[in-house]
This record gives C-alpha cells, sequence and structure tokens, in this order.
C-alpha cells in the first residue's frame, strides 16, 4: 500500500505558483493607497521554502510621503504571542516546564486565586474557589478565564508601559478569575503576560533578553527587539488609525504615536503585543516553523513533535476567534472550512492589533507575512490571502 501511494504520488503534477498571478499582489495592494485607504504595507510569500513574492507598497509616511521599503520595522502587538509560546515550549523541551503545571507552581502569588461565581446588581461579584488552579496549557490556549486587559489601578499599562512584567504579574495574581478554567475560551492578553513572567522565573533572565538569546539572535533576526535601538527608529513606519475610511495618524495612542512608540523609557516588555520586527525576520522564524522542522542550520529552535502540537486544536468545539476556527498553543488554527476563508484545515496564524497578520499553511507549504501600521480595516490583508491562495497551481 506504502509503496503505490508512493507512485500514485509521483504521478500527481507538482504544485506551483502561478508568477503572473503572484504580480497582481502589489498592484491591488496599491489601489488601496491610491483610494486614500491606507499609507504603506509590506507583504510576503513563501511557497515550499521559496520566496515567491516580496513587496513594499506606498509611504511609511503620508506627509513626507517617504516610500515604503522591505526593511521598515513593524510593531506586530499580538503577534508576539506565539513567539512567548514558543518561548515556553523551549523550556518545556528542557524539562523545566510541564504543560500541565499549575501556574502557581512557578508563581507562588497565585495561590489562592479565585473565579467569579455570581455577579449582583450594581457589578458586585461573588467569589468562589475554582474547580482547579491555572495551567500553563490554559495559558497557551486563552481558556484560563484571566481577563483580558489589566484590571484598574494598572488599567493604564498599555500605553505607560511603567510597571516591571514581576510587578503586572502580581496584581493580576490577585484579580477573579472569569470563569471556571478550562470551560470558555476568552482572547486574553493577561494571561499571555502571565506566560512570560513563567519564562523570566524559570530562566532567570528578562523576558527581552530570552527572546534574544534563544531565538532572534541563533535565527539572524537581526531586527526583531522587543525594545528596538534607537538607530532603527527611523525605520518604523508612522502609525495611523482607520476614521471614516481614511487613515488618520495615530496621535492618541501612545504606542502610535505617542510617548511610547519606540518604548523609550518603557519597563513593560508588553509581551502580549511588544515586538518590533521585518518581514525578512519573520520569513526565517516562519520557515524554521513550517518547512525546515525547527531547524536552521545547526540550530534547533523546537522539534518538529511540538511545533505540530502548538498547531494543533486543543480548544475543541469552544467557540473562539471566529467560524471554523480553534486554538493552538499560542496560534489560531484552522478548525475546518468556511465560506469565504481560502485557508485550508491545519492552517495556523495570528494577526495584531495594527492590522499585521501570518498565516502557516502546512497542506500546501505556503506562508505569508502582511504588515501594515493602521488600526482599523482588513480589506488590504483579506485581498492579500484571496491572492495568494488564487495564485496556487496544482
Amino acid at each position: 500500500m506504502r509503496l503505490f501511494a508512493f507512485f500514485f504520488a509521483l504521478c500527481l503534477p507538482a504544485q506551483t505558483v502561478d508568477r503572473a498571478r503572484l504580480a497582481r499582489i502589489p498592484a491591488r495592494l496599491l489601489e488601496f493607497v491610491t483610494a486614500g485607504q491606507a499609507a504603506g504595507m509590506v507583504t510576503l510569500l513563501s511557497h515550499k521554502g521559496e520566496t515567491v513574492a516580496f513587496d513594499a507598497v506606498g509611504f511609511t509616511d503620508l506627509e513626507s510621503r517617504q516610500p515604503m521599503t522591505k526593511e521598515n520595522i513593524f510593531q506586530l502587538h499580538s503577534m508576539t504571542k506565539p513567539v512567548v509560546a514558543m518561548a515556553a515550549m523551549i523550556l518545556a523541551e528542557e524539562g523545566r516546564l510541564a504543560l500541565t503545571d499549575p501556574v502557581q507552581k512557578h508563581l507562588p502569588e497565585f495561590r489562592g486565586q479565585m473565579v467569579v461565581a455570581s455577579v449582583h446588581a450594581g457589578g458586585a461579584k461573588t467569589v468562589k474557589l475554582p474547580a482547579r488552579p491555572i495551567t500553563v496549557f490554559d495559558l497557551m490556549t486563552h481558556t484560563s478565564g484571566m481577563m483580558l486587559n489589566p484590571p484598574p489601578g494598572i488599567g493604564e499599562l498599555h500605553g505607560a508601559l511603567h510597571k516591571s512584567l514581576a510587578d503586572v504579574s502580581l496584581v493580576l495574581s490577585q484579580q477573579p478569575l472569569e470563569f471556571e478554567p478550562g470551560s470558555k475560551w476568552q482572547y486574553s492578553n493577561t494571561g499571555t503576560a502571565v506566560l512570560a513572567r513563567i519564562v523570566e522565573v524559570i530562566s532567570g533572565q528578562k523576558l527581552e533578553v530570552f527572546l534574544a538569546q534563544r531565538i532572534f539572535e541563533p535565527l539572524g533576526m537581526k531586527d526583531t527587539y522587543i525594545f528596538p535601538p534607537k538607530d532603527k527608529w527611523h525605520r518604523m513606519p508612522t502609525a495611523y488609525i482607520l476614521r471614516d475610511g481614511k487613515p488618520l495618524k495615530y496621535t492618541s495612542d501612545p504606542l502610535g504615536e505617542g510617548a511610547m512608540k519606540f518604548r523609550d523609557g518603557a519597563k513593560y516588555s508588553l509581551p502580549e503585543g511588544g515586538l518590533y520586527s521585518t518581514a525578512s525576520d519573520l520569513a526565517i522564524l516562519y520557515k524554521t516553523l513550517l518547512i525546515d522542522g525547527g531547524r536552521h542550520g545547526s540550530f534547533r529552535l523546537l522539534s518538529a513533535e511540538n511545533i505540530r502540537l502548538m498547531a494543533q486544536v486543543h480548544t475543541g468545539t469552544l467557540r473562539t476567534n471566529g467560524p471554523g476556527n480553534g486554538w493552538g498553543l499560542g496560534w489560531f488554527v484552522v478548525r475546518e472550512e468556511s465560506a469565504g476563508q481560502p485557508m485550508p484545515p491545519g492552517t495556523y496564524g495570528h494577526g495584531g492589533r495594527y492590522g499585521t497578520f501570518c498565516f502557516l499553511d502546512p497542506k500546501n507549504q505556503l506562508f505569508g507575512i502582511f504588515l501594515i501600521h493602521r488600526e482599523g480595516g482588513s480589506d488590504e490583508r483579506s485581498a492579500f490571502v484571496q491572492m495568494a491562495y488564487a495564485a496556487l497551481n496544482q
């Protein structure tokens, strides 16, 4: 049977990409710039380990009209989360962490954490002990019950970045869970922050140091940072927000065009969304995961088995972030085919607040990177993904 399957596979036409169709992608994206909907974008598409399309369109800034280039550095925001999950998996492979570990094993401040039992008129809450404590697995799958964003008292954290990760974890440990662990799915920035703190405690290193030494530097990701150096600030495009169909400079967001755009003076590493990177750097990481089984030259990032584990649906039939999607360990995972969705089941990826997006498709050995610096709207991203799949030939 295996021999028959082998010869049958040899008879199938090799999957290729239509170069003419790929060439239409930047032209289509430029239409969004010309229409005044976006400033500029960088996109990259890789098929079977080969970069088949890499384009920069539009401008880094609408006032100066400085051309966007492939070397521009973008805030990834929530595309950071899978990288933090990879850091935890590195420690798991070293036997220093288990996905089933209760969080309180590594962060004692979480002992005795409560869960909301009922909410009364006026907002008063009754709390109780949960059926079980939250685990590392819960944090990675967004099933812990931890709140979406920091609570009152440090609610300004995402703009001020004025607390250490250790201090933030301590505050979060005193907040009641919003539901029983494992019973629901709820996207949680705070859960990723706690996961990152576990990485710090086990490794004895600051998150930014661990990521640099254990992931970015060995992979040759020379433009990826939590705290970018000043000599690279000029490579970051202006941040915009879409208002009435037009991009406006995002001066109201400290992370946009505000005081914390470059993280100057920041204490908080923002593990739920703090990374900066380029399309080229991300392509190295995603190729390592999707094509090379976790290896980059002589360096092994993760085992192939654990990469597959991260990209499996672990949330069952829980309702997650979209129709047909489930959640893996740090990634969304396409669980089933759905109307208007070209990515096949098994595809995994993540998006970011300013419109950035990636998808990794094991079935077609295809990954795509979409980088933009604008909150609001996804027409451009959708066009990129649709056109990427339209370029596949069988």
